[in-house]
C-alpha cells in the first residue's frame, strides 16, 4: 500500500491485456454521442489505496475505466455476476477457476507473454482454441481416453451434430453481436486455432454455423505447434485450455489459460 501511494503520480506500465482493453473500448461512441457498447471494470485483490493508482494509470493512457472493485486480499470473482461480465482476465488461477465454475468466461493471463503487435490499430484480433474453450470437451475426452483414430472416427460420425458450447462460447457470441452493429472505424477479427485436422474439422465448422456465429479465420493444425501460426495472425489475445499450447504461444502473442475441461480436471 505504501509503495503504491508513493507511486501515485507514476502511471503503471501497460500489461499484457492492455491492447485488448484499449481496442475494445474504441468501439464506444464519443462521450455524449450514445451509450457505451463496451465497459471495462477493474476487479482486484489490491486495496482501495492501490485502486487510486489503477484509475490514474488508466486515465493517463486514455482508457475510460469508471468502475472498480478492490478487495484487499479477498477474491473478487463473486462480483462478476452482478456485473454481467462477458470476460474475466486475471493472473490468479484460483479466481479464474472460480469464475469459470460460475459460468463466466475467464482465463489466467500469462504476464510474461509478448505484447500485442501494433500493426493493426483499427482491428481487435482474438484467437480461440476449439475443444474445451469454444466447444465442450466431449471430443477431447474421446481423444485422451481412446487416442487419435477413435477421435477422428467419433467426430466424422457426428459431423452433423453440433458440439455443446464451451466456456468461451458466450464471449464469441457477444463479440459477434458487437461486430454486427454499426460501429466506429474499429473492426473485429476472430480466429479458431485448433489441433483438429480433417475430417474432424467439419464438426467444428458446422457447430459455428448452427450457432449462427462466424469466425474470420480457421486453422486446423493437426497437432502442429500453434505459436508460429499465432505470430502471423497477430492477435490481441489468444485463449487455450492446454498449458502446453499457451506456453508455446506466449513468446509470440498475449496468451491466457482457460482452466476448463478434462485437461484441467
Amino acid at each position: 500500500m505504501q509503495l503504491q501511494l508513493q507511486r501515485l503520480e507514476l502511471p503503471a506500465r501497460p500489461g499484457v491485456a492492455f491492447s485488448l482493453v484499449n481496442k475494445l473500448l474504441a468501439f464506444n461512441p464519443p462521450a455524449g454521442a450514445g451509450p457505451a457498447r463496451v465497459e471495462v471494470v477493474i476487479l482486484s485483490r489490491n486495496d482501495p489505496v492501490s485502486g487510486m493508482r489503477v484509475f490514474r494509470s488508466a486515465q493517463h493512457f486514455g482508457l475510460t475505466v469508471e468502475r472498480g472493485v478492490f478487495t484487499r486480499g479477498k477474491s473478487p470473482w463473486r462480483y462478476l455476476q452482478p456485473l454481467a461480465a462477458n470476460l474475466f482476465l486475471s493472473a490468479n488461477e484460483s479466481d479464474v477457476r472460480s469464475a469459470l465454475a460460475a459460468g463466466v468466461p475467464a482465463a489466467r493471463v500469462y504476464p510474461e507473454s509478448a505484447r500485442a503487435s501494433a500493426e493493426h490499430p483499427d482491428e481487435v484480433r482474438i484467437a480461440f482454441d476449439g475443444d474445451a474453450v469454444l466447444f465442450s470437451d466431449e471430443a477431447e475426452r474421446v481423444y485422451q481416453q481412446q487416442g487419435l483414430a477413435a477421435f477422428q472416427a467419433h467426430e466424422s460420425s457426428r459431423a452433423a451434430s453440433p458440439l455443446g458450447p464451451g466456456p468461451f462460447a458466450p464471449l464469441l457470441q457477444a463479440l459477434h453481436a458487437l461486430q454486427r452493429q454499426p460501429t466506429t472505424a474499429m473492426r473485429l477479427r476472430t480466429a479458431l486455432v485448433t489441433a483438429r485436422s480433417a475430417p474432424a474439422h467439419e464438426r467444428a465448422i458446422r457447430t459455428l454455423m448452427d450457432w449462427q456465429v462466424e469466425v474470420d479465420e480457421a486453422m486446423f493444425l493437426g497437432g502442429l505447434a500453434k505459436g508460429r501460426f499465432l505470430r502471423e495472425f497477430e492477435p490481441d489475445f489468444f485463449f487455450d485450455d492446454q498449458t502446453g499450447h499457451v506456453q508455446n504461444a506466449a513468446p509470440h502473442v498475449p496468451s491466457g489459460h482457460v482452466a476448463s475441461g478434462v485437461s484441467n480436471a
